[in-house]
């Protein structure tokens, strides 16, 4: 396969066509393990001006993804929609967050069957977290599944063991264990590996670069263009 990838960044409300195959791409793949239950797995985020995307591209098609939420007053993260019947305590703790330099969510992260494999949810993810600088605000929530929270540690988040059964939760239903992620400072990256560190603050000095990123099965050449036009 000639693996010509590129990963994007851009501001969900001014490129709603790409939202959603982003839309459609992910819920393919949650309909494939069966859950079809997500509860923010609708088209209200791709209205919101206060949600951002980064794609992973293949040869021009869209086969990847993660989303960043900024917290308002308006609308709630969705981490909030997804555990707050279980434990309203979320919304106490994103206020804190919000009042105290602002705070955002991680989610929404998928990939392709034809790029599984390859490494691009990790790369989604320091993606997603370097552009964080351009959009101000300080603590990065969200929340995962078990068999993601190795690489989700490894880019500095920490598990919220005072929400839920010690920070797990049956989600999206009895079947699946989640845990929300927080407590990470998305300026200084502080928790994060070196190595995760350093790529991630190589996005945000250079949010535009070509790279041989070492991936699981071989080392990839990705083209980032991370800048959010606003």
């Amino acid at each position: 396969m000639n693996k010509n990838i590129t990963l994007t960044a851009f501001r969900a409300i001014d490129h709603l066509s790409k939202c959603e195959i982003y839309r459609d791409g992910h819920n393919s793949i949650l309909h494939d393990y069966g859950i079809t239950n997500i509860t923010t797995n609708t088209a209200e985020w791709m209205h919101n001006p206060n949600v951002y995307c980064v794609i992973a591209e293949l040869n021009h098609e869209i086969v990847g993804g993660i989303r960043v939420h900024v917290s308002d007053q308006n609308s709630l993260l969705p981490v909030e929609l997804a555990i707050s019947k279980m434990d309203s305590g979320i919304h106490r703790i994103v206020e804190k967050y919000r009042e105290d330099g602002g705070v955002g969510e991680l989610c929404a992260l998928w990939n392709a069957k034809k790029v599984a494999g390859l490494g691009i949810s990790v790369l989604l993810t320091r993606a997603g977290i370097s552009v964080i600088n351009q959009l101000n605000f300080k603590t990065l929530m969200g929340i995962c599944a078990s068999y993601t929270l190795p690489m989700f540690r490894n880019v500095g988040f920490t598990e919220d063991h005072s929400l839920g059964n010690n920070g797990e939760f049956p989600y999206p239903n009895s079947e699946y264990i989640a845990w929300v992620l927080g407590i990470m400072n998305a300026e200084t990256l502080d928790r994060a590996t070196p190595f995760d560190k350093k790529r991630m603050e190589s996005l945000r000095d250079n949010p535009k670069q070509s790279v041989i990123e070492e991936c699981k099965k071989e080392n990839i050449e990705i083209q980032y263009d991370l800048i959010i036009q606003k």
